[in-house]
């Protein structure tokens, strides 16, 4: 039997953005992530627009990848992570830097996992590091290159405490607020007809913005709405959102609630699993 080496090079080089963070961009994207939740402290950023700042050099990466495919590709997101020592901050300067972590082919086409870097005007260390774990349904030209090891599990909880349950039902206006929030506008989220054309019976959430209402309604509950305090979060996703539909985001605490555990549901079943979030002890200056 011969055994085939990985290819030693990347499929592309390391990419590197700058990008400015402001205010009103922070703002913004929180206040509408909050669905029908009071409104955050000022100027605190939702710790998901660390993924926000990755997600246009992913999506570059992504059409670099498969800039010669034969034929069309379509992008799942299957899972997501992020370690963070604090909030992205307002009026700062970020450096994005994207390497291409490993390519697995599987028989739908290939599975491609990213690692982000975001490191701000306080560096040279990065405030967040992520892990974006994507299925490429379509391609076939990618050959396999590093490890894909899958988003980092959850830290091991210390006993249990009390579940907790929140109940939402997303609308096509808050799909479509969150898309020209974080910039992503697939027109999965915002085109019946392109929803229907890839198999949807309508326009679908994104996969983050459950994750962010979820991360919202967590901090909320354990950690007084602090966004400073979030040390990590991750997930899997398993089935699309739809908007008009229940949503039931179930908490699972440990016993000091520093590592809570979550899941999103809708009817038809679990649509994000294996989350998890994991929190410092509160400061004692407060929110920073």
């Amino acid at each position: 039997m011969t055994l085939l080496s990985a290819p030693s090079a990347p499929p592309i080089p390391a990419q590197v953005r700058t990008v400015t963070v402001t205010e009103p961009g922070i703002t913004g994207f929180r206040r509408t992530v909050r669905l029908g939740l009071p409104d955050a402290a000022p100027g605190q950023a939702c710790p998901v627009h660390a993924f926000v700042l990755a997600h246009t050099v992913a999506e570059e990466t992504v059409a670099a990848l498969t800039a010669a495919e034969p034929g069309p590709v379509s992008v799942v997101h299957l899972g997501q992570s992020i370690r963070t020592v604090r909030p992205v901050r307002a009026a700062e300067q970020v450096t994005v830097r994207l390497d291409v972590l490993g390519v697995r082919k599987q028989p739908q086409g290939a599975r491609v996992e990213l690692g982000v870097e975001l490191v701000g005007e306080d560096g040279p260390s990065p405030f967040a590091e992520l892990v974006i774990s994507t299925l490429l349904v379509g391609a076939t030209l990618l050959e396999p290159y590093g490890t894909v090891a899958g988003t980092p599990a959850a830290p091991a909880a210390v006993g249990s405490g009390e579940p907790q349950r929140a109940a939402h039902t997303l609308t096509t206006d808050w799909i479509g607020a969150y898309a020209h929030a974080s910039g992503d506008t697939n027109p999965l989220h915002l085109d019946a007809d392109a929803a229907r054309s890839a198999g949807f019976d309508t326009v679908i959430a994104h996969g983050m913005s459950v994750v962010a209402l979820a991360v919202e309604e967590a901090l909320d509950r354990f950690a007084a709405g602090d966004s400073s305090r979030v040390r990590g979060l991750g997930c899997r996703f398993s089935a699309p959102v739809p908007p008009g539909v229940s949503l039931e985001i179930v908490f699972r605490p440990d016993a000091g609630a520093h590592t809570v555990r979550f899941t999103c549901e809708t009817p038809k079943g679990v649509a994000v699993k294996a989350g998890w979030i994991e929190f410092a002890a509160p400061s004692a200056g407060g929110p920073r």
